[in-house]
């Protein structure tokens, strides 16, 4: 079954040190290695964001950043192909990600046939 990791930073102060780039670069060497891997990328800062509401009628609004009232921000995702939400949840748990203040939250894949 497909999941996708979507991992969140946090945006306040956190007495836990942030994950550093060489654990980024190990746990995403053993998800490649691994073969559960299926897809994942990291998003580009988040003031490069653009968000679009269309009302009722249609119309498109246009906005810079997404400026949402949160403690976390959307940093990347992984989506892997495990048996089941227990071996996720242990992927999720591995994810530097997942330290420091931040979250990974995990949500099943929808299969439309």
């Amino acid at each position: 079954m497909k999941y996708m990791l979507l991992i969140n930073s946090a945006v306040t102060e956190s007495d836990a040190e942030p994950a550093s780039f060489e654990e980024w670069v190990a746990y995403d060497k053993s998800v490649r290695e691994s073969g559960v891997y299926v897809a994942g990328e990291s998003l580009a800062d988040l003031t490069t964001a653009t968000t679009v509401r269309v009302n009722a009628s249609g119309e498109r609004t246009v906005t810079d950043g997404p400026f949402a009232e949160t403690r976390e921000i959307l940093g990347g995702f992984y989506v892997i192909d495990v048996p089941d939400l227990d071996v996720a949840l242990d992927w999720a748990a591995r994810c530097p990600g997942a330290r420091g203040g931040g979250s990974v939250v995990v949500r099943p894949v929808a299969e439309f046939d």
